[in-house]
């Protein structure tokens, strides 16, 4: 089964999640949640020093 639509859905939100730094390199961002490391994208320089955060 599927849906056809003309109109594509996207979603544009933010979430926080608390970690460790563990590495920094020029396109990812290495951080620890939990027991698990992850690797992160870095596609805006501003996602790293908070200039893309909005309040609510």
């Amino acid at each position: 089964m599927t849906a056809e639509t003309n109109h594509p859905i996207t979603v544009d939100s933010t979430i926080s999640l608390k970690g460790i730094v563990k590495a920094i390199f020029k396109d990812t961002i290495h951080v620890q949640i939990g027991g698990k490391v992850i690797t992160l994208p870095i596609s805006n320089e501003g996602k790293l020093n908070g200039d893309n955060v909005k309040s609510v």
